[in-house]
């Protein structure tokens, strides 16, 4: 039996499971009562890891919530096709599989042969996480004009191998590899 975690437990990067479905906390704020005998009352922002969908509830401080069965496997990316994106489990060597919806704009960040974590749960691959940083090569990128940096817009919108859009620093030519920041997927510097 998984343990039960009360709301007033629950902190920020959390997991617990909710109707039936497991939920990543966001933000948590804790609302305690003024007047005597009011209800101590826990107002989070989730994520459902099913549906991506983010949702904002507010609990009483001792309400319960099951353990998800959440497992997270070493997996590297091996390719994408039209059935979704493969991985292969670094401890048996099966292949996990796991949709575009599940993955969401994330999909821009594999790359051939990247180390992620693939998450399950209840035995089926749910998403991946990412190491905090991803190295990508540069396609193409604007020039560099005299004068921009007296703008105050010392960055150029450069195109990565994988299609994803960032904004990087002038300096940065085609052809080089950048590290992209996986949580706000921004320039991190160069690889």
């Amino acid at each position: 039996m998984a343990a039960l975690i009360e709301a007033i437990e629950i902190k920020r990067k959390m997991y617990f499971e909710y109707e039936n479905a497991p939920y990543n906390c966001l933000e948590v704020e804790v609302s305690k009562p003024t007047a005597r005998g009011g209800q101590t009352l826990v107002r989070v922002k989730m994520r459902n890891l099913l549906t991506r969908a983010v949702f904002d509830r507010t609990f009483k401080a001792g309400e319960k919530f099951p353990e998800p069965d959440l497992v997270k496997v070493p997996a590297t990316f091996l390719y994408g096709d039209a059935d979704g994106y493969h991985f292969m489990d670094q401890a048996n060597f099966e292949t996990l599989t796991l949709t575009g919806d599940m993955l969401g704009d994330e999909r821009l960040l594999l790359v051939d042969n990247l180390e992620v974590q693939v998450q399950k749960y209840n035995g089926n691959p749910i998403a991946i996480q990412f190491p905090a940083h991803v190295e990508l090569a540069v396609a193409s990128c604007e020039g560099a004009v005299r004068g921009d940096t007296s703008s105050g817009s010392v960055t150029k919108l450069a195109v990565l191998e994988t299609g994803m859009e960032l904004r990087v620093p002038l300096f940065i030519k085609e052809g080089e590899k950048v590290k992209v920041h996986t949580e706000t997927l921004e320039f991190a510097g160069r690889a």
